[in-house]
């Protein structure tokens, strides 16, 4: 919105108003006002709900200090969802593709994790929404991305100009201010399934190559493919976040950090001037995207004020689901997917526990009688709790590795 102020504007020659044009000013607002909004109305929220008393059933684990947890307010994925959705609003160019896509994506998923936690604490049912439901949402909502990224015209990477020797080809360009000529690669925008591949000098593979084997069918095979790939990541990250949520502030700090080595990633491969040093894939109308995961830093950030240990409101499938799908499919959007299990490392290990644990506990079981345990609870966080370390312990080093993760996964832009 600010931006098409600005556009109406512009032409009175109003001091200040040029900087609404640049992305770096929006998203500061974004974080700054997206701030305001999760610690101002964050507060007067867990009085809402603590007068409700919309509060968490707490299950007897076992563990230190989780019965003091019990009818602390839930459902505050709400203000994470308002943190994100109005600064976005108010601060991004709403034309753009990328970012009427993540607002669909914030709005459905947190729909469905607002449904799962109404009944929940509403309906007096513990299980929640069906797990079915939950996946079937998810399986739509990368329906919704998958179309978006084949039909929509503005969804195009730009790459080099090849020749059929694989060779690049050149053109000469004529500078309109200076009229000097200079030659450089030629490039064409495309549709393209490519993404972008860690560690590899060509950073770049396409989903086209598994299935190279069909001939003339591999163009609309790579698509489905492609789309297999992209529901899968949706359906696993969304969830992974919903199993991280079980301790104060990890879920949301973890988001954070994952949203601010995104917003890099983001920034830099919607930047022609910086994508062509780095070498990396161009991806036209992307940066704009940087408004939107600032909104998302400053949200989660904001919610954290309340949620870090000793947490005085809980988040929800609300705003787990919410967070996780949001960094899977802006992790597709930025052709960053395969990125994924580094830079949301704390998620894969939280995923896997659980994974690991009950594989392996029904192996036991039909094999010997009687299961056994590889952690002595799951998700991996509650076994560090079993073995007695202090619950802001366990999120401050989790925080950590995140961090290290974050770095790690900013710094494949140029360790090829």
């Amino acid at each position: 919105m600010l931006y098409y102020l600005y556009e109406i504007l512009k032409d009175y020659q109003i001091p200040g108003i040029g900087m609404a044009q640049y992305i770096s000013f929006r998203t500061a607002g974004a974080i700054i006002l997206s701030l305001f909004i999760t610690t101002v109305y964050g507060k007067r929220l867990i009085r809402y709900l603590k007068k409700k008393q919309i509060g968490e059933d707490v299950r007897d684990l076992g563990l230190e200090g989780q019965l003091q947890k019990k009818g602390t307010p839930t459902m505050g994925g709400i203000i994470i969802i308002a943190g994100i959705i109005i600064p976005t609003l108010l601060f991004a160019r709403i034309g753009n593709v990328y970012i009427i896509l993540m607002l669909i994506t914030t709005i459905w998923l947190g729909l469905i994790g607002f449904a799962d936690d109404y009944i929940k604490v509403f309906r007096m049912n513990k299980k929640g929404l069906a797990g079915r439901f939950k996946i079937i949402g998810q399986i739509s909502l990368g329906i919704m991305v998958v179309a978006t990224l084949l039909f929509s015209s503005e969804v195009v990477v730009r790459e080099s100009v090849t020749s059929k020797t694989g060779e690049e080809m050149k053109e000469l360009v004529i500078d309109p201010e200076s009229g000097e000529q200079h030659v450089q690669i030629a490039t064409h925008e495309v549709k393209s399934t490519k993404t972008t591949i860690p560690f590899v000098k060509k950073n770049e593979f396409d989903y086209a190559w598994l299935v190279s084997f069909a001939g003339r069918d591999a163009e609309w095979l790579r698509w489905v493919v492609y789309a297999i790939a992209i529901i899968l990541i949706i359906v696993a990250v969304s969830n992974a976040a919903n199993l991280t949520d079980g301790l104060d502030g990890l879920a949301t700090g973890t988001s954070a950090i994952s949203g601010a080595a995104l917003g890099i990633l983001a920034y830099v491969s919607g930047n022609v001037i910086y994508s062509s040093y780095l070498n990396i894939m161009y991806i036209p109308n992307l940066g704009e995207l940087t408004v939107f995961i600032g909104a998302f830093i400053g949200s989660t950030v904001g919610f954290l004020w309340y949620n870090s240990y000793p947490a005085q409101i809980f988040m929800g499938d609300t705003g787990s689901l919410t967070l996780g799908g949001i960094l899977a499919v802006f992790s597709v959007i930025i052709r960053k997917e395969i990125l994924i299990p580094l830079l949301c490392g704390i998620f894969l290990i939280e995923n896997l526990s659980v994974v690991m644990q009950v594989t392996w506990f029904k192996y036991t079981k039909r094999k010997y009688g009687q299961g056994r345990r590889i952690f002595l609870m799951s998700p991996i966080h509650h076994h560090f709790q079993m073995q007695g370390i202090p619950e802001a312990k366990i999120v401050t080093r989790f925080w950590i590795i995140g961090i290290i993760l974050a770095v790690v996964s900013i710094v494949t832009l140029k360790v090829r």
